[in-house]
């Protein structure tokens, strides 16, 4: 059972004669909730409640940043052929369509873009897509949201006389790649203060340092260019940053704020518009959630199931109608991710209810022989799972699909609280496998650390503290799951094991409105370290019912209220599990705005519930 944590923060707002906030574009006061909830967030500085672009960090202490800036000046003035070598992620591909769209408003005449097929060639810039990249004859090769781990392939190019630029904000390994310029905030000794940035941020940051490079040299009035305002962009930069669930730092908040401003202001990409219209939202209404729920699975459909090149035309094109027919593809394609990804599911959640159900039985045998022992007669209750000893899945089928596995780590991972890796078959008589973890976890690290160990059992890897990507040989998958589990038992052993929900405490019911719901929507770009408002109550359930076979649709009534409100628990119910009766539940929840034919209505969104007698 999971432990709900109410946030509580000794900082406060600073005084301010005004204590308001920017929201859509105008001054609105800020409420004694929202100071609240900021708080909560540690934010202490009143001007961090708007997001102008002049308070972006200012991209010069960027290590090799102009160093990056010169060699593209330079590629610009030899018209040498430049190549973007990018990632099959939603991050990947705003990042390559960003740099193709800018560096050709910029006067590069011969660009081209190579993004690796992952089933072919893995991930980044691996021996063999930079052999790929050799048959294209590039003079200058950038890399964009990869790159700071590949040692060999930058090797391979720099031998063939091909300059390489790497942009990434990876973590970086024990050696760095020989290229040309390393753009990375998270390298060894970048200055840069935020080290939150996304690729596609890294990307935007090298191009206004390339811009600010050429208006110096009288680079666009020499060559008849119009000066591109790389700000109408950020549309694409919010994407990405937000697809790649980096921390939202004060910096990311911006680049988000501004990029969902040009989007509800009918000045997105036309490929962002048509996704966000076959995902059947009003452009005119996003919030920075909905770029992550409707239009990255869209795009990373492409990756998983097909060719990301898809994805990237999308983004790319000024055509409406073009995009619109590139946007049906990358649904129809999501379609068809669902259907696989829903079959994954349900069998990675069969091979765990097996595996906790064989937990609970030896448990019982070994409580049932102490007790023997013992001439004890009780038997021991209530167990968690975590006391069960689960220390991490480790999961895999034969049929399952590469493209796929991500997707179930991060929903076993987000039903079982417990670190995941997911594997399934790759080329060559080997398996891919994509780790998802759990907070206080660093599962890269933890992979380092089993690879400094067992030198030959993991082929390659790399990621991120929250998820990570590994390939081991098909033979060793039996002798890497022992090891897994060993190093999550020793991480609980040190640090627990306790599963916390953290939330911004009780709602009093004349709190929970419509109004309050409105403001809480656009009152910040929220996501992945400034999370969106979490609250949790105690409620009476007047009526419950399952909806859409794996929903749970609830009517709830505080204790000492009156009013009542719909709630909704989504996939809350597995297969074949049975439904709860359900009289009273603490709930952890979201305060949602729920819109049906024209019709805006206040919807409870509940994130976590457990019953309760109190």
């Amino acid at each position: 059972m999971r432990k709900i944590c109410r946030r509580q923060s000794d900082s406060k707002l600073a005084d301010s004669k005004r204590e308001t906030m920017s929201v859509d574009g105008a001054d609105a006061m800020l409420s004694p909730l929202l100071k609240r909830i900021f708080e909560n967030r540690n934010l202490t500085d009143p001007a961090e409640l708007t997001y102008p672009l002049a308070r972006m960090l200012p991209p010069d202490t960027l290590k090799n940043g102009d160093l990056a800036a010169e060699l593209l000046f330079s590629a610009l003035k030899s018209q040498q052929n430049i190549l973007i070598i990018g990632d099959y992620d939603t991050d990947g591909a705003t990042a390559t369509a960003l740099g193709l769209i800018c560096l050709r408003a910029m006067g590069a005449d011969n660009i081209n873009y190579l993004v690796p097929n992952r089933f072919e060639f893995g991930y980044g810039l691996s021996p063999e897509i930079a052999e790929v990249a050799v048959r294209k004859m590039p003079d200058l090769v950038i890399t964009v949201d990869n790159g700071i781990n590949s040692v060999q392939g930058v090797s391979l190019l720099k031998q063939r006389n091909i300059s390489v630029i790497i942009t990434d904000h990876h973590l970086a390994g024990p050696r760095l790649p020989d290229a040309d310029a390393i753009l990375n905030p998270n390298q060894p000794g970048c200055g840069f203060s935020s080290k939150m940035l996304a690729g596609v941020g890294v990307m935007f940051y090298l191009l206004l340092l390339l811009r600010a490079k050429l208006k110096a040299a009288n680079w666009f009035e020499d060559m008849n260019l119009t000066r591109p305002n790389l700000a109408e962009y950020l549309d694409l930069v919010a994407l990405g940053t937000v697809a790649d669930v980096v921390p939202l730092d004060y910096n990311n908040r911006i680049l988000v704020a501004q990029g969902v401003a040009r989007i509800k202001a009918g000045r997105g990409r036309p490929g962002i518009l048509a996704l966000m219209e076959v995902g059947a939202r009003d452009y005119r209404n996003i919030v920075s959630s909905d770029l992550g729920f409707v239009i990255a699975p869209r795009l990373n459909a492409a990756g998983r199931l097909d060719d990301m090149s898809i994805g990237i035309e999308c983004l790319l094109t000024n055509d409406s109608v073009r995009a619109r027919e590139y946007a049906q593809m990358l649904n129809e394609i999501n379609l068809e991710r669902r259907a696989i990804e829903q079959k994954m599911q349900s069998q990675a959640m069969k091979i765990v209810r097996g595996i906790v159900n064989s937990a609970k039985q030896n448990e019982a045998r070994q409580n049932e022989a102490k007790q023997n022992k013992a001439g004890q007669n009780k038997t021991r209750q209530n167990k968690n799972e975590n006391e069960l000893n689960l220390n991490g899945f480790c999961l895999y089928k034969p049929d399952w699909h590469q493209g796929i596995t991500g997707l179930v780590a991060s929903r076993v991972k987000d039903k079982t609280d417990q670190p995941v890796i997911a594997f399934a078959h790759a080329m060559n008589n080997k398996l891919s496998g994509s780790a998802r973890s759990i907070s206080g976890l660093h599962i890269k690290d933890m992979l380092e650390n089993i690879s400094s160990e067992y030198p030959e059992l993991i082929v390659k890897f790399g990621g991120h503290a929250m998820a990570a990507g590994l390939t081991i040989d098909v033979a060793d998958f039996d002798a890497f799951k022992a090891i897994f589990h060993n190093h999550v038992a020793d991480h609980f052993d040190s640090a627990g094991a306790t599963s916390v929900i953290h939330t911004d405490g009780d709602l009093s019911e004349n709190e929970i409105t419509l109004d309050n719901a409105e403001q809480l929507r656009v009152a910040a770009p929220w996501g992945q370290g400034f999370p969106a408002p979490l609250f949790d109550s105690v409620f009476i359930v007047t009526a419950q019912k399952v909806v859409g076979k794996h929903h749970l649709r609830f009517t709830l009534q505080p204790p000492d209220g009156t009013c009542r409100f719909e709630g909704i628990a989504f996939r809350a119910i597995e297969p074949g599990q049975p439904i709860p009766q359900l009289e009273r539940i603490h709930a952890v929840y979201q305060l949602d705005v729920n819109e049906f034919r024209g019709k805006r209505s206040l919807q409870l969104i509940i994130e976590h519930f457990q019953p309760t007698s109190a």
